[in-house]
């Protein structure tokens, strides 16, 4: 992982105090609401519906043990006890005190984390594949790219105040597992006829009011070149994106009126005044950024161990785990656990501090120190041993963190929604709460097999129900919370959008809703075929039809 060195600590002990000012000053009534926002915002700080809401960056979903302990602790001393890790891989903080907001930067900074840039309309937190360094799918490693995205980007002087808010993914894998096809940029790692590693460069995703998939405009980018055609694209959006209309002033906009052609033309020529200017990458910067995310000592051992084998054979229940929450690791004799936050009553991402302690007791027991957050709202042990599963896995079944879910319909990637969110036109949380109710019979999960459902409190799309294979979208009628559902989205190599089924649903009736919508693909699938292959082959109207019949 990449270690600040004294210009870092320097610039954030700084930025804390600059905070801490601005802050005594607002409460002081010498800075107006309207001159405080803008301040708050730049530091990671909502106004929500009960209490601030804080925002703390995790660089890419990276975090150490130490940093983790750190984050149990704020919990405990500032908060409720507990956290909620986002879609964009950080963490939120639903209950601080604003005075003592500064406290807590002062307390990130000590170890290397901190609040930059996950708010106002500047370059956010850069998200990657979960698995990154590990995978055994992986054409790189790019987390180096991360981190060079993330130095170059934050408090970058001329892209500090852009249209609206700016999201870039980087996937280093054969399969997508960052999503980048609906983010304002995409940066997907590929290989060219020669055999060299360079970029297909994607803009124009992105969720929200107006769903999109990004457009191709480059379909390779050699990685020396990865700034300046940065600095290309955001200076073409800096100038031609709309100021005017909030709603109408991400990229994706801009790219829909220029068309992906003239937009990729404007990002050419600005490009021609930067390519192999100073910023572009050598061997030797790469290789510098490379070597925070070196290999750890990794033993050398044989895969699938007598221990893993007889504990498999054994233990049904240690089985099914192994099968849904274990990743197939590069190294033989390892994989990569996840740790589910979707443990039914359990709003989907909350962690409690004693979670938080006893996982990052277990990376540097079990594993190198180290843990990851995905943008499904799970938690990561990257690195453990094959012959450790057994004890791990008692261990997470001890703290909640076993179900064994990932990549079910019960895994439920949700927002906090009305409970917490003044933005959101419904609650998500126990609606969410009620699907992972009605279907908690594990053999039936298990055979309903991977679904991807994504639920969202209102149309800015933070739970990314666009591109779930089923999405839920909180609606207002008239003051009343109604329940919109789509069908058919997907992320991954082959990004879709969801459709709308039909007119939405009261809260009572949404779990009757997937129901109706399950039996129906279980009734029409073909032998190994996945939900969303049995919605594309047959499509929206069958379904339609169920779930809105009278009577079944």
């Amino acid at each position: 992982m990449y270690k600040y060195d004294e210009v870092d600590h320097r610039l954030l002990r700084e930025r804390v105090e600059q905070f801490r000012d601005q802050t005594r000053r607002y409460l002081v009534g010498e800075l107006s609401e309207d001159e405080f926002r803008p301040l708050r915002l730049m530091n990671g700080l909502y106004i929500q519906r009960h209490a601030p809401m804080f925002r703390i960056a995790i660089p890419y979903g990276h975090l150490a043990s130490r940093q983790l302990r750190r984050l149990a602790r704020i919990a405990r001393t500032y908060d409720k006890g507990y956290g909620h890790f986002t879609t964009r891989q950080n963490m939120q903080f639903n209950w601080p005190a604003l005075e003592r907001v500064p406290d807590i930067l002062t307390e990130l900074a000590e170890v290397e984390m901190h609040s930059i840039q996950t708010s106002g309309n500047c370059v956010r937190n850069t998200t990657t594949d979960v698995f990154a360094g590990v995978a055994a799918d992986e054409l790189i490693d790019g987390r180096a790219y991360c981190e060079i995205i993330r130095q170059w980007s934050t408090l970058h002087p001329e892209f500090a105040y852009l249209p609206r808010k700016f999201k870039i993914a980087v996937s280093g894998s054969v399969e997508d597992r960052a999503a980048t096809l609906v983010h304002d940029i995409g940066l997907h790692v590929v290989k060219n006829d020669a055999g060299e590693v360079g970029f297909r460069v994607i803009v124009g995703g992105g969720l929200g009011r107006t769903p999109m998939v990004g457009k191709v405009i480059r379909e390779f980018l050699p990685t020396r070149h990865l700034l300046t055609y940065l600095d290309a694209i955001l200076r073409v959006y800096n100038r031609f994106g709309r100021r005017d209309n909030k709603f109408k002033a991400r990229i994706k906009i801009l790219v829909q009126a220029l068309t992906a052609e003239g937009f990729a033309a404007k990002v050419e020529d600005e490009w021609a005044h930067l390519k192999d200017g100073p910023a572009t990458l050598r061997d030797e910067d790469i290789a510098h950024y490379a070597g925070f995310f070196s290999d750890p000592a990794y033993e050398t051992l044989a895969a699938s161990p007598p221990e893993l084998t007889d504990a498999l054979a054994r233990d049904p229940a240690f089985a099914r785990w192994v099968a849904r929450n274990t990743h197939a690791h590069k190294q033989p004799g390892y994989r990569s656990v996840v740790l589910s936050l979707k443990k039914t009553g359990v709003p989907p991402g909350d962690i409690t501090a004693e979670q938080m302690d006893a996982a990052a007791d277990w990376a540097d027991r079990y594993g190198f120190g180290e843990l990851r957050v995905s943008h499904e709202q799970n938690l990561i042990l990257p690195d453990i041993r094959e012959r450790d599963l057994f004890d791990v896995w008692q261990l997470a079944r001890a703290h909640g963190f076993a179900t064994p879910n990932v990549g079910l319909l019960t895994d439920i990637i949700c927002c906090p929604g009305g409970d917490f969110c003044s933005l959101a036109n419904a609650r998500s949380i126990p609606v969410a709460e009620a699907i992972q109710r009605t279907f908690d019979d594990l053999d039936y999960l298990f055979d309903l097999g991977d679904i991807d459902c994504n639920f969202s409190g209102c149309m800015n799309a933070c739970g990314h129900h666009h591109i779930g294979n089923i999405g839920i979208l909180g609606v207002d009628k008239n003051g009343e919370e109604w329940y919109q559902i789509t069908l058919g989205g997907s992320q991954g190599n082959h990004t879709a959008i969801g459709k709308v089924i039909g007119p939405s649903f009261a809260q009572a009736d949404v779990p009757l809703a997937f129901e109706r919508i399950m039996a129906l693909y279980v009734e029409q699938r073909l032998a190994g075929e996945r939900f969303i292959e049995t919605v594309r082959r047959i499509g929206l109207e069958p379904f339609k039809e169920r779930v809105y019949a009278k009577s079944h």
